[in-house]
């Protein structure tokens, strides 16, 4: 990319002025200067992208030079200039941090070429290290949205747990985001620079999970056209996350087992011995407990991954959260579709505190993408939530939009009201008039009045 700003060093003022015009044809900002010394002043001056070192140079060479630059700034990109007769100086150079080197005389091309690629190479290693810190920052237990006590709990014990090596189990019903506090614990870790794999072992046969953890050679079955890595290859010194372990059989536990116990494994169908060092999150919506009680789960494996249990609670256990989730909810995917979403009604809000959450956290996400797709007003109502969300105790009406006098408003609302409550009690005419407070007769002329008749839809 054009514009990066280059420090060119050397001695020799021909060389200078030949770097400055080959990189300046090139786009670049380039800077020469004569002495280490006066390298070091532009650094503290001028932003750099990267420096052009000679070794060979009075006063202060381009190895002391190197040193100095990579105390003040690790990740420059250096490369060294050096004579056919110095390239023991250059490999020297190599080991103490320069991205590369060219000997004199060099190649226009050549110093055009290894410029170019130690640009790219920091600009990679720039966004990763932003990648990095954003993952850090979406991740850490801070940013995760719980103020519930029983959530703080949570996270007091996966913060304890982070910095530790320990084995965890993750417990909690679908949906609740045991996935989100797996990665929140693996990027509050020592481990958070290293991978982090996951595999999920439902609906997965036992052949197909073996291969997935271990990996395969070529032709160790039918279509394995390749050698592939397994998962815990792929996690070396990182963190798997086994999500629905519970469904994992008996022999795939046992080989598990052997894992977690001896560090070790064999591809499928190989029988080269394969080192890991890799921490086990395991995660299920199961009572592990009980499987173990009735022998279809080892009580040795449970063990093994159940070193620090950590529950997730479901939703409707705390309700605290649900308002400052589904705005979080509402904020993301008004953002991400462009649409200018800015609240929820009262009434809205009501019917989500109110519904008991099935799906959890996972279903509420879900809901408020739905309203965000669905609303026309800048405000989710009630009309723009499932209808199982709308169908709560307490009786969730929207105000109409269009004009009309109040009469016919509270006919719409009635109307509304019936549906709904018709709803909620599964059609009973007789337990929807009760409710209501008025007579199965009344109900049943209301119902003709609104061409409801039978239908509760």
């Amino acid at each position: 990319m054009a514009g990066e700003r280059i420090l060119i060093v050397d001695d020799e003022q021909g060389m200078r002025r030949l770097l400055t015009r080959i990189l300046a044809r090139e786009g670049y900002d380039a800077v020469a200067v004569e002495s280490g010394s006066l390298a070091l002043r532009e650094l503290g001056a001028e932003e750099i992208d990267l420096a052009v070192l000679d070794i060979r140079m009075p006063e202060m060479d381009g190895l002391e030079l190197l040193a100095r630059i990579k105390d003040f700034n690790p990740a420059l990109p250096v490369i060294m200039v050096t004579a056919y007769g110095t390239v023991d100086s250059a490999i020297k150079a190599l080991r103490s941090g320069a991205y590369d080197y060219i000997t004199k005389p060099f190649d226009t091309d050549e110093i055009k070429l290894t410029v170019a690629k130690a640009l790219e190479r920091e600009r990679l290693l720039a966004e990763n290290r932003y990648l990095h810190q954003q993952l850090e920052r979406r991740y850490s237990f801070d940013g995760i949205i719980g103020g519930a006590a029983n959530m703080k709990e949570t996270f007091e014990i996966a913060s304890s747990v982070a910095a530790s090596t320990a084995n965890v189990l993750i417990t909690g019903e679908s949906g609740t985001g045991k996935e989100l506090l797996a990665r929140s614990i693996h990027y509050n870790s020592p481990r958070k620079d290293k991978p982090f794999i996951v595999l999920n072992c439902a609906a997965l046969s036992e052949g197909v999970l073996e291969s997935e953890l271990f990996g395969h050679e070529k032709g160790a079955f039918t279509g394995a056209v390749a050698t592939r890595k397994g998962r815990f290859e792929l996690a070396h010194e990182g963190t798997l996350f086994i999500d629905e372990v519970a469904e994992m059989s008996l022999n795939a536990q046992v080989k598990l087992l052997r894992v977690i116990q001896e560090h070790e494994f064999e591809r499928v169908g190989g029988a080269r011995t394969i080192r890991c060092d890799v921490r086990l999150v395991a995660a299920t919506n199961k009572d592990l407990a009980e499987k173990v009680r009735l022998g279809r789960f080892r009580e040795d494996l449970y063990y093994r991954l159940n070193v620090v249990n950590i529950h997730v609670p479901p939703l409707r256990e705390r309700r605290e959260d649900i308002e400052p989730l589904a705005r979080h909810f509402l904020n993301h995917f008004s953002a991400e579709m462009g649409r200018a979403i800015e609240d929820i009604s009262p009434r809205a809000l009501s019917c989500l505190l109110a519904y008991e959450w099935p799906g959890n956290v996972r279903e509420l996400q879900n809901a408020m993408e739905r309203a965000v797709v669905m609303s026309r007003n800048g405000m989710v109502t009630p009309r723009e939530l499932p209808q199982d969300i709308r169908d709560q105790d307490e009786i969730c009406l929207t105000v109409p939009e269009r004009g009309g006098g109040l009469t016919e408003i509270l006919e719409d609302l009635e109307r509304q009201l019936i549906v709904q409550t018709l709803r909620r009690e599964r059609g009973s005419q007789t337990r929807t008039a009760e409710v209501l407070g008025i007579k199965r007769t009344t109900l049943r002329y209301k119902m003709e009045k609104y061409g409801l008749h039978e239908r509760t839809e």
